[in-house]
């Protein structure tokens, strides 16, 4: 009898155990972007900061839930389209419920429908996918869908906002428009030549072409064009590799106006153009790392930098997504019901680490927030690189198109 007691005991416990280690398991979150190729370094940054924002924001203040950790699992998808499909099947197959991506918006496309689609035929084991950096505005315009969410400024957002800058100096007459040739290079050029004709209808576009995504190796022919066409500025939507190139090839033969980016700083960008880029290249985003917006801020930097001394934040809305997330769960109560999970995101405000409101917009799930203008300087107390020099706010949008038109038409389970 006393046996049989102390085994009936001994299995109770175990259960108890074991259903302890289920509850208490991580709250995974796939990584699906490029972790090796000419985009790597993009994405290796990406990879070290959602970790360092899920240990310091999240796991070191206690988890979500009762005791729940977040943890990163990376995927290389190689920038290509179908590798990623490949990966998020892997990650769904692994139980993975978050979806995190966002180095190019023909992944992101690609990610978007077919999560849509295993969603619709799986309602018991549905993901949400966090976009944090693809920014072609279809995602939340007309392929908007309930499980997507944008944590970035699509391109028109922040074209609208760099064309306010642009279009309040009288001394701009001609401008080159040049970007990679996929969904997001094409929306950039289309933003740019639509703004600039509301805004600036005697700016003349003198170029307006596209390139092959990372297999350019030489832009001189293209640095030619702009100093050809007398440009008194440049737009480009390029990012990686494909940035770095553009931009020192148009440097070195001798183009001495503004270079509007949307991603020309870190990934060894900085610290390759140094004194070149002052004066010269310009950023526009989100996220205030110099001047640091308060102490919380700036040790946010500070110990990612003493974490990963060979990369950088420069992908600050990273933050943001993963502290949302945490709410988000932690408001629906749940880690498995994706649907209510979704709900708590979508409508939500939340006060940025960066000191800005962001708010997601319930019509189409992108996040509203302030949009910078920043220029490449050495006067910050965060450089990039390792470099010396990194990028400084100067111009503000608040909120930038809190307002603006979409075209979603959202269906919600």
């Amino acid at each position: 009898m006393k046996n049989t007691t102390m085994r009936g005991l001994s299995a109770a416990l175990a259960v108890a155990i074991s259903a302890t280690a289920v509850y208490a398991e991580n709250i995974k979150i796939a990584f699906i972007d490029p972790l090796s190729g000419p985009f790597a370094a993009t994405g290796n940054q990406g990879l070290a900061t959602f970790k360092f924002a899920a240990d310091e924001l999240v796991n070191k203040e206690g988890g979500v839930l009762d005791g729940q950790n977040f943890e990163i699992v990376a995927f290389d998808n190689k920038i290509s389209p179908k590798e990623s499909l490949i990966q998020l099947q892997v990650a769904i197959d692994q139980g993975i419920r978050f979806i995190a991506q966002g180095n190019s918006s023909g992944v992101a496309n690609a990610l978007t429908d077919a999560i849509d689609k295993h969603n619709r035929r799986n309602p018991d084991n549905q993901v949400i996918f966090l976009n944090y950096a693809a920014v072609d505005p279809a995602l939340t315009n007309d392929k908007c869908n309930f499980w997507h969410f944008r944590f970035d400024a699509n391109a028109d957002i922040k074209m609208d906002a760099l064309t306010d800058v642009i279009a309040a100096d009288d001394g701009v007459e001609k401008v080159y428009i040049i970007g990679q040739d996929y969904s997001f290079g094409k929306a950039v050029a289309a933003a740019a030549v639509k703004f600039l004709g509301e805004k600036r209808p005697d700016v003349e576009i003198v170029g307006n072409e596209l390139h092959p995504i990372g297999k350019v190796k030489d832009f001189t022919p293209y640095a030619r064009k702009i100093m050809a066409s007398e440009a008194d500025l440049v737009i480009t939507g390029n990012w990686g590799a494909d940035m770095l190139n553009l931009g020192k090839s148009v440097l070195e033969n001798g183009f001495e106006g503004p270079i509007y980016t949307y991603y020309g700083a870190a990934d060894g960008i900085t610290a390759a153009f140094g004194e070149s880029g002052v004066g010269s290249l310009r950023v526009v985003g989100e996220g205030q790392i110099n001047p640091p917006v308060s102490d919380r801020a700036a040790a946010f930097v500070t110990g990612f930098k003493e974490a990963y001394p060979d990369t950088d934040p420069a992908q600050p809305r990273i933050a943001n997504v993963v502290e949302m997330l945490a709410k988000a769960i932690n408001e629906a109560g749940t880690a498995t019901d994706m649907a209510q999970v979704a709900y708590a995101l979508e409508g939500m405000e939340h006060d940025s680490i960066w000191g800005t409101k962001l708010k997601m917009r319930e019509i189409d799930h992108q996040i509203i927030q302030d949009v910078h203008i920043q220029a490449h300087t050495d006067d910050v107390q965060f450089d990039y690189d390792n470099s010396g020099f990194g990028l400084k706010a100067e111009d503000t949008v608040t909120m930038a198109a809190a307002d603006a038109a979409t075209t979603c038409k959202m269906k919600r389970p």
